[in-house]
């Protein structure tokens, strides 16, 4: 029953009214003259219909989400409930840095964990606010930095026919066009394809390792040292992150810009629109467009004088040190050693900007650690903000204490255990009976099974398949993506399950297979236990049913 149809005239939750207040003296012509529309409900009862709406929905804390690509694992209550500390939650986002020194210091650690768990040298920033908003901070800062250069005529971004829809559409946004090179048989990009398209028009290239077909690039320094002698660079969709944590960082193997799903990879929840975060990491030579704010650690050493951070113009060499506090506490220390030097890169010039470290740690203190946020000022080849303050604080808190929670060696675990369960689910259902899209490489973290089979054997989609996974308490699999495999479930299990789990997913799996060849009508109507039914895609999308209209005679 929906709870306009429990409403009742004069029935209010007494309890949770507002304290009396005289209304607003607003002019005539800004009052309503109809009224809001609101149910009138008690308090019960709207208790027990939000409670029962609640157990309608399909959640990760309640069931099995093997979406492929999005990286479905199961969220810490340890990072929610740090997170949510009086002091967290009591930050105003106005607050002056003086009052925000421990939140800017968690945010500066989260910024040198990614940095050096990627191999981004030329550092990090938080501010995007979803995977999209880093995609298109990617490609804009690979655009500024060619229009710094005078370099105008590239305008071209490479993309491969098994990329995430978003990188096509990230590079039209940003005024580029795209150029798309086809994957091979096997599952990797056609390097004689690449070659071909590659010129002095080209700004660079948007990558997913692995790929969205659960592989990973094998020929990826290749590609990367083809596509910077030409002159571009070369973009790293973070999505598949999961699958190398810790085992490969994506600036090793050549990138230049990565956006990072923390909402995926670092295990802060997502879905329903939000909240998400995409930090971006650069190379060195982005590193003066990198979009604002960030945060910087000004040290103030025992004799006065002032060390400042990586941000503050230094490159982030191979074996370079943060500050001192820092390289003590973080999970991640970056490596110590010799500063690396810098390399002469093709067309590449070095661009460092001199910031000015203000405000300083207040007098009189004697040593420590100041953070602060680096502006325009200090950064004025920066892209600019994304946002109105500094990214989704709450998210970003909740990923910081996810590493924190890892540590150095259990990142590493993260990416074995993805892959070992990716691995296990694609050999059992193979053995099983279904067809891998491609059977002879090794699955990474995500795999594809194709049902073209069965749809030509029975009329049985992957649609058919999804929807009756439902009926079995288990979420779908992504379906129809990447669109080069037909009849296409990509399944992602994640690190967080277990084998007991597995095991019952293809045991699932099983019996909708022969149900596919005995009784196909069946899957037909599927799914028959969720609140609703099956849904005419086409009808719901362009026939929006999303506002209650009372029965003719019934006032709302």
């Amino acid at each position: 029953m929906l709870i306009f149809e429990q409403s009742k005239p004069g029935r209010t939750a007494a309890a949770q009214l507002p304290a009396a207040i005289a209304n607003p003296d607003l002019p005539e012509r800004y009052l309503r003259t109809t009224p809001v529309g609101l149910p009138e409900v008690s308090e019960l009862q709207a208790v027990r219909h939000y409670t029962n709406l609640s157990r309608r929905n399909f959640s990760i804390d309640t069931n099995f989400y093997p979406l492929g690509s999005c990286t479905m694992k199961y969220n810490p209550r340890a990072c929610h409930s740090l997170a949510m500390l009086d002091g967290f939650l009591g930050r105003h986002p106005y607050a002056p840095e003086s009052l925000s020194q421990g939140f800017l210091s968690c945010m500066y650690e989260l910024q040198e964990i990614l940095a050096d768990v990627t191999g981004m040298k030329g550092g990090v920033s938080l501010s995007p606010m979803a995977g999209a908003q880093g995609e298109f901070a990617g490609v804009a800062m690979i655009m500024a930095y060619h229009k710094h250069r005078g370099d105008l005529a590239r305008t071209e971004i490479i993309v491969p026919d098994a990329a995430h829809g978003t990188n096509p559409a990230t590079a039209t946004v940003c005024g580029c066009s795209v150029r798309e090179i086809p994957t091979l048989a096997n599952g990797d990009i056609d390097i004689d394809a690449l070659k071909k398209v590659l010129g002095p028009t080209t700004a660079g290239i948007m990558l997913t390792n692995p790929s969205t077909i659960g592989v990973f690039e094998r020929r990826i320094v290749e590609i990367a040292k083809l596509v910077h002698e030409a002159g571009g660079l070369l973009y790293y969709d973070g999505a598949n992150l999961n699958a190398i944590l810790g085992k490969v960082r994506p600036g090793d193997m050549g990138f230049d810009a990565i956006h990072m799903n923390l909402h995926k990879t670092f295990s802060t929840p997502h879905g329903g629109g939000g909240p998400g975060a995409g930090a971006v990491g650069v190379s060195e030579r982005l590193r003066p467009f990198l979009p604002i704010p960030m945060i910087e650690a000004v040290v103030r050493n025992a004799d006065g004088t002032i060390s400042p951070s990586p941000l503050m113009g230094e490159g982030r060499g191979e074996g370079e040190k943060t500050a001192s506090n820092v390289a003590e506490t973080s999970v991640l220390s970056l490596k110590k050693g010799k500063k690396a030097k810098g390399k002469k890169e093709s067309g590449a010039s070095a661009i460092t900007p001199t910031l000015t470290p203000d405000p300083l740690p207040p007098a009189g203190d004697g040593a420590g650690t100041w953070y602060r946020f680096v502006r325009r000022k200090d950064r004025p080849l920066s892209i600019g903000r994304l946002s109105a303050f500094a990214g989704n604080a709450g998210v970003l808190l909740r990923a910081y204490i996810y590493a924190r929670l890892l540590g150095r060696e259990g990142m590493p675990r993260v990416a074995e255990y993805a892959t070992l369960n990716a691995n296990y689910l694609a050999v059992q259902l193979k053995k099983k009976g279904f067809t891998l899209a491609y059977p002879e490489r090794r699955a990474s973290h995500e795999f594809i099974v194709t049902m073209a089979p069965q749809k030509k054997a029975n009329g049985i989609t992957a649609l058919d398949f999804s929807k009756s996974l439902l009926d079995y308490g288990i979420h779908a699999p992504t379906n129809y993506f990447p669109l080069l495999v037909p009849e296409c479930m990509l399944i992602e299990p994640t690190e967080t399950e277990s084998k007991e789990t597995l095991d019952n997913f293809v045991v699932v799996m099983k019996v909708l297979l022969d149900k596919a060849a005995s009784n196909p009508e069946w899957m037909k109507g599927a799914p028959y236990t969720t609140p609703v039914r099956r849904l005419d895609d086409v009808k719901a999308a362009k026939e929006l049913d999303l506002a209650y209209v009372p029965p003719a005679g019934k006032a709302a």
